[in-house]
């Protein structure tokens, strides 16, 4: 199985300068006028131009105002000040403060176009601070 994200925008130019001055992706590909494959993570990135307004699933109006929904993506990073310093300055804002958990630190973020991402720099156990058995 293979993985690619596909991430709904409303200006294609502007997201991909988000894109790649906050996590550090590189252009790809253009897939016509309305797609542009970011590479650099561990799957690749498609940025999908869609007008706000439009239908989205079933029957959902597209708005890109910070919206809910139960799919965010993780960054793992290895400095996360620096990480968040470089996310805020591309035009991420902040949700709530820097935590402390088991796995290591986390700050939650919403990118100019409304999804949920979380930025985490593990400790030498990860996910194994945590993991039952």
């Amino acid at each position: 199985m293979r993985l690619l994200l596909n991430i709904d925008v409303d200006d294609l130019d502007a997201a991909c300068r988000f894109y790649v001055d906050a996590f550090g992706l590189a252009p790809g590909r253009r897939l016509g006028d309305s797609v542009v494959e970011l590479l650099g993570a561990e799957v690749p990135l498609y940025l999908l131009c869609n007008p706000p307004g439009s239908i989205a699933a079933g029957a959902a109006v597209r708005d890109y105002r910070r919206h809910w929904t139960p799919l965010h993506v993780d960054v793992v990073v290895d400095d996360l000040d620096a990480a968040l310093a470089r996310a805020r300055a591309a035009g991420a804002a902040q949700e709530g403060d820097i935590r402390d958990a088991p796995y290591g630190r986390i700050v939650q973020l919403a990118d100019p176009f409304g999804h949920g991402w979380c930025l985490i720099a593990f400790n030498a156990l990860g996910y194994d601070a945590i993991a039952d058995g």
